[in-house]
């Protein structure tokens, strides 16, 4: 491997850390998704009418947001004290003991059981101040996935140097290359991502305006949302829904809970075509991604987990080691202990 390549690796390394350590995976992610988009919306050689078109979406996702932020703070309160009550008296009826007897108890819960995790409450005592700060960090991240979509050059006087493959430019040329390969990972999974929670929200939208759910942009809202999220993201959004259907009667739940549960194997067949042929990644792999993602990022680094783990999986797999017999290259690595 060259020095630039080993340079670049390294510069890549580092700027994960940072995104990390910094609390950055906002605007990470704000210039990876603006990047995607306009690719997405390029139509030959003009850039401009993608920029155009990007801006409309732009605003058209901030009017979808701010409608269903202002929809979700007024149904949620309501969806918890219409539905506690039903699933405390289904389940007293059942002889099912819950850890909670009434709306009030499942809040001092909720409180007992992180009153002593002072780095949430901290968060949640700075909750202005840090939404604020993840908002400018999307605008600039939007800004900075502009300007890279009309300029992707990082070396700009690439040929006016007097060596001409001077260490710069040549990593320069590997940096470029790194974070390619790092976008198409990210093109890779929240392609993948959003094609599953299309079609998932699609068909539980057919679901709740079948049945005439109560509140049906905070459910639908969520759904796409939560789809975003690898594994955990179906499990927020049915626990909303099922806890919607309770409203309704606790057969209502179990119907919801019986349709999610058709619905999600119908995912296992789509992730496997739309997912897993794209990004093989075993799912306990994926799971500790996602947990580690989390714990240093956020909802943000749940999302990029998956696509960290999968450029890592790409990039090593081009890196060729000497001194390997030709004949293992058959042989499938597992974690299990050999049969005796």
């Amino acid at each position: 491997m060259s020095k630039p390549a080993r340079i670049s690796y390294w510069i890549l390394l580092l700027t994960i850390v940072l995104v990390g350590w910094l609390h950055l995976a906002t605007l990470l992610l704000a210039v990876l998704f603006s990047y995607f988009v306009l690719h997405k919306l390029q139509f030959g050689r003009r850039p401009w009418l993608a920029v155009s078109l990007f801006l409309g979406v732009l605003l058209g996702i901030a009017y979808g947001l701010a409608h269903f932020i202002n929809q979700a703070v007024v149904a949620l309160p309501k969806i918890a004290d219409t539905a506690i009550p039903s699933i405390i008296a289904w389940a007293q009826g059942h002889g099912i003991g819950l850890p909670f007897t009434d709306y009030e108890s499942l809040k001092g819960l909720a409180i007992d059981t992180v009153k002593d995790e002072v780095h949430y409450l901290g968060k949640f005592a700075n909750f202005t101040k840090g939404a604020t700060a993840q908002f400018v960090f999307l605008l600039i991240g939007c800004v900075v996935g502009l300007s890279i979509f009309l300029n992707s050059q990082l070396d700009l006087d690439r040929g006016s140097y007097a060596v001409k493959n001077n260490l710069y430019s040549l990593c320069c040329e590997e940096i470029a290359l790194r974070f390619r390969s790092f976008y198409h990972s990210f093109g890779m999974v929240i392609g993948a991502q959003l094609v599953i929670s299309a079609i998932n929200t699609v068909l539980t939208s057919i679901f709740v305006l079948a049945v005439s759910l109560p509140h049906p942009v905070v459910v639908i809202g969520f759904t796409f949302l939560c789809g975003l999220l690898p594994v955990v993201g179906n499990l927020i959004s049915n626990t909303i829904i099922v806890a919607i259907s309770f409203t309704l009667s606790p057969r209502m739940a179990l119907a919801s809970l019986l349709f999610l549960v058709v619905i999600h194997k119908l995912e296992y067949f789509l992730n496997s075509k739309i997912v897993g042929d794209r990004i093989r990644s075993p799912v306990w792999l994926t799971l500790l991604g996602l947990i580690l993602g989390e714990r240093l990022m956020g909802i943000p680094g749940m999302i990029l987990a998956p696509v960290v783990l999968n450029y890592l999986k790409g990039e090593a797999s081009k890196i060729a080691v000497p001194g390997k017999a030709e004949d293992r290259a058959d042989h499938v690595p597992s974690l299990s202990p050999p049969l005796s």
